[in-house]
């Protein structure tokens, strides 16, 4: 079995910090195209689902009949007297 020396400790943080800016630069040039186009996406999907929204409601909106309501009654509001 091998003990850890001091030139292998040196290495893993050497790697370790070499990852970090690394990663750090990677994300710096291609995180803002990744999100301009999750925000486009998004867009494309909200701007769909309104399209069917008026779709629907104008088609439910020319089908059904509006139904006469029933009138029941006065609507009283109480209070609580204490």
């Amino acid at each position: 079995m091998e003990t850890a020396s001091f030139n292998g400790l040196l290495k893993a943080i050497l790697y370790i910090l070499a990852f970090y800016y690394i990663f750090k630069f990677l994300a710096r040039l291609f995180l803002p195209v990744i999100a301009k186009k999750v925000v486009e996406k998004a867009s494309e999907q909200f701007q769909q689902q309104q399209q069917n929204q008026q779709q629907n409601n104008t088609h439910s909106s020319t089908s059904e009949k509006p139904k006469e309501k029933k009138i029941v009654g006065e609507y009283v509001d109480f209070e609580e007297i204490e």
